[in-house]
C-alpha cells in the first residue's frame, strides 16, 4: 500500500500557533518535506524545528524567488518525483507549509502533481491573513462586508476597481510595489485606513500605520490591511512596534 501525503499548515511563524494535529504528525514523521527559498533557510522548517524527530529523512524543496513560473515548476516536478518514491514504498510524507496549505501555500503545487495517485490529507493552519489582523488589533470584516484578498502586483486600474468594490481589503505580495500601492491609496483617500504588518507572529514582527511606514519596500512576509466598511474600526494615530 502507498503512503499518505500530508499537507500540514504550520501557522504564520509562532510555533505555539501550530495545531495539535500538526504537532502530532510532525513529531512522529519519518519523512519531512519543506519549502525553502534559494536566498536563505526554510521558514517552514524553523517553525517546526524543535519537534522534527532526529533521524527523519528531510527533503528540502529549494525554490527560486522569481516572477517567472517556469523555474519553480521544474523544482516542483523534481520534488514530486522524490516524494513519489517515498509514497510508493509505503512511507507517509509530512510536508510543512507556512500558514495554511491552501492559502497561497506552496503545498498546493505538490498537491496538484500527486493527489491523483496518492492519498492526501490537508491539515489547515492559522493563515497570515488572520495573524495580521490580530497583530494590527483590528477586526477583518463584519456582517454584510465583503473581503477582497489581492496581490499588490496587480496593475493600478485593477487594484483600484477591486478596492472600490470591497469593504475590507488585504494586499499581499506588496514588496517592491509598496510605494505604488501607497500612492494609489493616498489618491483614493484610504491611506489612513491602512496598516501594514511584517512577519506576523514572528519574533521580528513589526506593525505600522501604512502612512508612517518608514521603508520604500516591504519584506516578502508582509501584508497591508484596509478597512472602509460601516463599522467604526479605526487605527490609532500612532502605531508602531
Amino acid at each position: 500500500m502507498s503512503g499518505t501525503l500530508y499537507g500540514v499548515g504550520l501557522g504564520p511563524g509562532d510555533p505555539e500557533l501550530m495545531t495539535l494535529k500538526a504537532h502530532r504528525l510532525i513529531s512522529n514523521a519519518k519523512v519531512i518535506c519543506y519549502p525553502a527559498a534559494d536566498s536563505g533557510p526554510s521558514l517552514a522548517r524553523s517553525i517546526a524545528a524543535d519537534i522534527i524527530p532526529k533521524g527523519a529523512l528531510e527533503i528540502s524543496v529549494v525554490l527560486p524567488m522569481r516572477e517567472s513560473r517556469q523555474p519553480a515548476k521544474d523544482v516542483y516536478d523534481q520534488a514530486a518525483d522524490a516524494l513519489s518514491l517515498q509514497l510508493e514504498s509505503g512511507q507517509d510524507v509530512v510536508t510543512l507549509c507556512e500558514g495554511d496549505p491552501f492559502f497561497y501555500g506552496s503545498f498546493m503545487y505538490l498537491f496538484e502533481r500527486l493527489s491523483q495517485r496518492f492519498a492526501v490529507e490537508i491539515v489547515p493552519g492559522v493563515t497570515s491573513l488572520t495573524a495580521c489582523a490580530a497583530a494590527l488589533n483590528r477586526p477583518l470584516t463584519s456582517r454584510m462586508d465583503t473581503l477582497a484578498v489581492l496581490p499588490g502586483t496587480l496593475p493600478d486600474a485593477d487594484l483600484r476597481h477591486r478596492i472600490e468594490n470591497a469593504q475590507s481589503i488585504a494586499l499581499m505580495k506588496v514588496g517592491r510595489h509598496l510605494e505604488r500601492v501607497k500612492t494609489l491609496l493616498e489618491d483614493m483617500q484610504l491611506i489612513d485606513n491602512a496598516g501594514i504588518v511584517e512577519r506576523a507572529s514572528q519574533a521580528n514582527q513589526t506593525v505600522h500605520r501604512l502612512a508612517d511606514y518608514p521603508h520604500a519596500t516591504a519584506p516578502y512576509f508582509s501584508m497591508v490591511l484596509i478597512y472602509k466598511g460601516d463599522e467604526a474600526w479605526t487605527l490609532p494615530r500612532s502605531l508602531s512596534s
